[in-house]
């Protein structure tokens, strides 16, 4: 006899779209509408968005960061948190830079964050949550959907007991569904806990919340050693934002770290394997050009944005 609770559990995962079966129908309904191709549906099946990392060291601000990303073809942008904060001290305010978005036409799919939400100490873990709240209610001021939620403040030992690290990420859920922002678990390969796929998965699924969901990144998957091959059990709500970038394949995994980001295709991380395996769960997937690359930050913004832009095009068109 099965418990209600684990009936429970099971339609949550069922319902957010985590569960594998989810997967495997999405992939034989692409199979049969485009065989030897990906799928033709109504939605395109990838949208091209611009992390503002990629063009922070030029600090150009939020507002020119969005100029760029418009003229340079993008469907969306993900801004930092910090980027917001700076405009709101200058004196804007938050509703005229959503219409702005809205005039460049863009969304805000993603923006990242580094509040403390996850750490051991209690104290801290009740600050970063408040902090994640207000977080929170800035990017759905500027009509974002999701904002990212690392493990800032759990870099270090001890390991996190991962049904803690659950309960946490559930109470982090919790406060985004009241402003309608979905909080995605950030795999962060540097780091010594929810470095890891199938860690961050684990945390996600033992939430047994329909909106949770995992932020993942080529390079962070490549650093913390998680087999991009796992990508394949997911189902479509799992990944809904995949950070883009690339890596070379030397200095090796151990040594490399986030400067040597590379533009998508200029590395050796197999981005159609991956990308290919991502569209098969299902569900439109966000492509997000993240990248650290001190040398792309003193070339022009605009230039870097359109030629991450066109990288990323030729790899999705050529699967």
């Amino acid at each position: 006899m099965i418990s209600n609770n684990k009936m429970s559990r099971r339609n949550a995962l069922a319902q957010s779209g985590l569960l594998a079966g989810a997967a495997f129908l999405s992939t034989k309904t692409s199979a049969a509408e485009a065989p030897g191709g990906l799928a033709k549906t109504a939605v395109p099946p990838f949208l091209y968005c611009l992390n503002t990392a990629t063009i922070r060291g030029q600090k150009l601000g939020i507002v020119k960061e969005l100029e760029v990303a418009a003229k340079a073809g993008y469907g969306a942008i993900e801004p930092w948190v910090g980027s917001l904060e700076d405009y709101v001290k200058s004196g804007g305010a938050l509703k005229d830079l959503k219409q702005r978005i809205i005039d460049a036409g863009l969304s805000v799919e993603s923006a990242i964050g580094f509040s403390e939400w996850i750490a051991e100490d209690d104290a801290k873990r009740a600050q970063g949550l408040e902090r994640a709240k207000r977080d929170l209610d800035m990017i759905s001021q500027i009509g974002g959907k999701r904002l990212a939620a690392p493990p800032a403040g759990a870099t270090g030992l001890p390991r996190l007991d991962l049904m803690n690290a659950a309960d946490r990420y559930r109470v982090l859920l919790e406060a985004g569904e009241s402003v309608g922002v979905v909080p995605q678990l950030e795999l962060w390969g540097f780091s010594k806990n929810l470095n890891r796929l199938g860690e961050c998965m684990c945390v996600a699924i033992e939430t047994a919340h329909p909106k949770a969901c995992v932020l993942a990144d080529i390079f962070h998957l490549h650093k913390g050693g998680s087999d991009f091959k796992g990508i394949q059990l997911l189902g479509p709500n799992a990944i809904q934002v995949l950070h883009m970038n690339d890596y070379p394949s030397d200095p090796p995994r151990d040594k490399i770290d986030d400067s040597f980001r590379v533009y998508p295709g200029d590395g050796a991380a197999p981005l159609k394997e991956i990308l290919r395996m991502l569209h098969d769960t299902g569900g439109q997937k966000v492509l997000s050009l993240e990248i650290f690359n001190r040398k792309y930050w003193t070339e022009d913004a605009f230039e870097v944005a359109k030629t991450g832009l066109d990288k990323m095009k030729a790899i999705t068109q050529s699967i």
